[in-house]
């Protein structure tokens, strides 16, 4: 019997209880004739958030459902370097040492290309593998880098992860092409319990611009093709191992609560999975989540903001139940990794467990009216999407269906910010048009390893190129530059951007335009004007090689950004038929000088 006395009830009789109908009616009154159906927020799964919750939203759950478990450890804070092709990573392990002696609690390495080269041996020297948490991510030969890790550890258990992530097919397809390959890595890993080595990608479809419902759905697929093709009666590989060798990797974006509410329901999901496949649901608390910060909604506009997104990520991520989580630098998409960047990146989390101590309750979302109920919509949003792919045969079958529904949701988001309907602060509101950049906009926009897939890059490449326009005329630069804009599907979106920017605080929708929907928008930058175009990608390819001097039959990669002296590209415009955008006849120097706050 303990002898820790009982606990009084906590209660507050000066307070009278006060009714739903209390609450709406008070409601009513505060919005003085405004319709409350107004107050409602409509996710972009289209589920819908209350302006309020009352006790009878878990009564409708059928009563207070169970907390999550506590974590089997405390959540991790891990740092991510990545290993440039050719290398052996010397450096990174180096940097790695340095991170776990500055506050990091794992190591996460990005492998690019070839994974035989790493410098396992050197790994083993630096850290005792047995003790220390470490992931890798790699694009090929996954099973050749758990020999050498295996060799190097002297056959002791790892603690970490694996991720296998081709680049050669889209997520979901390695079950077809590399299946042998993952049985061979769940045979070198068999008694490495700590060590899962099948990764789970929902960050790819994160940054990509799924939804929440989407992200979780077409995880819980990809979890169950492998749990469907792996199992090998010849060699004993079961279910339940497969099961066991599960992580789950998700990209958490700056949408609060909801991302708490999805990380819940995915361990409620993933022990209804687990169930379907005859396993034991109790194994859903075990799965390792690792988050990371979403590339997604990064910005290089105003880009310290993003440490402030990267918080709050970081905190749904813990308060949701993450078991390690994963901060980016604020600068990382213009910028080589920096010793400043780095050391606030790992600094974020840090602050969150150590100081906030946030991780010290188990579950601090359950109970919670709101949370509870959207974690219960998600799950069910969620699991209807799952089992409509399964009917179709699952992501090995209907994969691609799977990523053109992706691609909608994105254009979705595209619009929404191009048109401000959602904010990103200091992109498409509250901008510093007084903005020094921290780099160079023409060598970004050249650069290959620009990400040109997040949901803000419409609206700063305008920025960035009309900055760079305005820089040349300033410095009465006689070249003529072409900067591609958007690819298919995003000009109208930048039309409509161009338009609410004609009409500040106008609701009304802008005229049609009469625009291909597979045509580039291209800015046109000459030394006396900046003229909006748009071309088919067939007639900006021709016009880059041309310009470029690239032979025919030669592997070439579209640029975003075309230079060349004035008459050329004059010429070329015309000669390939680049059309004129028209906004209601205003001239595009006068939106671009608006965009830059002039």
């Amino acid at each position: 019997m303990s002898d820790t006395p009982p606990v009084a009830p906590v209660s507050f009789p000066e307070f009278s209880p006060v009714t739903t109908a209390q609450w709406q009616a008070q409601l009513a009154r505060e919005l003085k004739g405004t319709d409350p159906d107004r107050l409602r927020w409509t996710l972009p799964d289209g589920l819908v958030a209350e302006p309020f919750y009352h006790r009878e939203a878990l009564t409708a759950l059928g009563g207070p459902p169970p907390p999550l478990p506590p974590r089997p450890a405390p959540c991790r804070n891990v740092v991510s370097l990545t290993v440039p092709a050719d290398t052996d990573g010397r450096l990174q392990i180096e940097q790695a040492v340095d991170a776990l002696a500055r506050g990091a609690s794992g190591v996460h390495f990005i492998l690019n290309k070839q994974a035989g080269t790493f410098a396992a041996a050197e790994l083993a020297e630096r850290l005792p593998l047995s003790t220390t948490w470490v992931g890798y991510s790699v694009q090929q030969c996954p099973d050749q880098l758990l020999e050498q890790l295996r060799e190097a550890s002297a056959g002791e258990p790892l603690q970490g992860f694996l991720r296998f992530m081709p680049a050669t097919v889209p997520e979901g397809a390695e079950m077809g092409t590399f299946r042998t390959t993952l049985r061979r890595c769940l045979e070198l890993a068999r008694d490495w319990p700590d060590f899962p080595v099948l990764a789970v990608n929902g960050t790819f479809f994160g940054n990509r611009g799924a939804t929440l419902t989407q992200q979780l759905a077409f995880s819980l697929s990809t979890a169950a093709a492998m749990l469907t093709h792996l199992p090998d009666e010849a060699s004993g590989l079961t279910a339940a191992e497969v099961a066991a060798n599960f992580h789950l990797d998700v990209g958490i974006g700056p949408s609060y609560f909801p991302e708490i509410a999805r990380l819940r329901a995915t361990r409620r999901l993933w022990a209804t999975l687990l169930h379907a496949y005859g396993l034991p649901p109790a194994g859903a608390a075990a799965l390792p989540i690792h988050t990371t910060t979403s590339t997604w909604h990064q910005t290089t506009l105003d880009p310290h903001t993003n440490l402030l997104r990267h918080t709050t990520e970081a905190m749904s991520a813990i308060l949701g139940g993450a078991d390690s989580i994963q901060v980016a630098a604020f600068d990382c998409l213009y910028q080589a990794p920096n010793e400043f960047s780095a050391r606030l990146a790992r600094n974020q989390p840090l602050m969150l467990l150590e100081e906030a101590h946030l991780d010290w309750v188990a579950d601090p979302a359950a109970g919670s009216y709101f949370i509870e109920t959207l974690t219960d919509d998600l799950a069910r949003a969620a699991w209807a999407e799952f089992q409509a792919l399964e009917a179709k045969g699952g992501m090995l079958e209907a994969r691609a269906q799977a990523l053109e529904a992706v691609s909608r949701a994105g254009l979705d988001k595209f619009k929404r910010v191009a048109t401000g309907q959602d904010v990103v602060v200091g992109t498409n509101r509250f901008q510093n048009p007084h903005e020094k950049f921290d780099f160079q906009p023409k060598q970004l926009l050249r650069s290959r390893d620009f990400d040109t897939t997040r949901a803000t890059y419409p609206s700063e490449v305008l920025r960035l190129a009309t900055a760079l326009h305005f820089e040349r005329r300033a410095n009465q630069d006689k070249q003529a530059t072409l900067v591609l804009l958007g690819r298919a599907s995003v000009n109208e979106e930048i039309a409509v951007a161009f338009w609410h920017l004609l009409h500040p605080g106008q609701t009304g929708q802008p005229p049609m335009l009469d625009i291909a929907p597979d045509s580039y928008s291209v800015l046109f930058s000459k030394p006396d004007a900046a003229t909006l175009m748009y071309a088919t990608p067939a007639q900006f390819d021709h016009l880059a090689r041309v310009v470029q001097q690239v032979p025919a039959g030669h592997t070439f990669d579209i640029p975003s950004l075309v230079n060349s002296d004035l008459a050329t590209l004059l010429e070329a415009v015309r000669v390939f038929g680049f059309k004129e955008f028209v906004v209601e006849g205003h001239h595009t120097e006068e939106v671009l000088a608006r965009l830059q706050g002039r």
